[in-house]
């Protein structure tokens, strides 16, 4: 008899090591993308929906409640996902290669013009991840190109 496996993550505001998983993401993030290993891994915590929202945009007026789904504070190593985050589908874990991305980025000490910047390499990445399993962020996520240029430009 063999014990159930435990969840990658606690509940709410929970926080646990890292799943093996995560080595494999970077493994594969530092393959295919020229992004050096990080030295080491991120904190993961997940959090419900309207806390990411407010980390992200403040008070978060009018903003739909599966806006944020996770995201990255370089100040503290730490991807936040949502607590409904389970990793069990492309698209879920596409999440978290996003997020890796960030902290590979941050942990090489690499600079962007503008937050905007950093999310091309990992929106291009996320979809890479996603068309291993035949979809795309606009079939898992309704993010067509027009939106991901828009997002990923510095408007300044």
């Amino acid at each position: 008899m063999t014990a159930a496996p435990s969840p990658a993550f606690a509940q709410e505001g929970g926080m646990r090591d890292a799943p093996p998983l995560l080595d494999t993401l970077a493994l594969w993030l530092e393959a295919n993308f020229d992004l050096p290993r990080a030295a080491r891994d991120p904190h993961l915590v997940t959090l419900p929906g309207p806390e990411l929202i407010a980390m992200r945009y403040g008070d978060g007026a009018g903003i739909a409640p599966d806006r944020v789904v996770a995201l990255y504070d370089e100040a503290t190593n730490t991807i936040y996902l949502s607590e409904g985050w389970t990793g069990r589908s492309p698209a879920e874990l596409s999440i978290l290669v996003h997020e890796l991305v960030h902290h590979m980025q941050a942990m090489a000490g690499h600079r962007f013009a503008c937050p905007a910047a950093r999310e091309r390499l990992a929106y291009d990445a996320q979809d890479a991840w996603l068309a291993l399993f035949g979809e795309d962020l606009e079939t898992a996520f309704d993010l067509d190109p027009a939106m991901l240029l828009v997002g990923t430009v510095c408007t300044h």
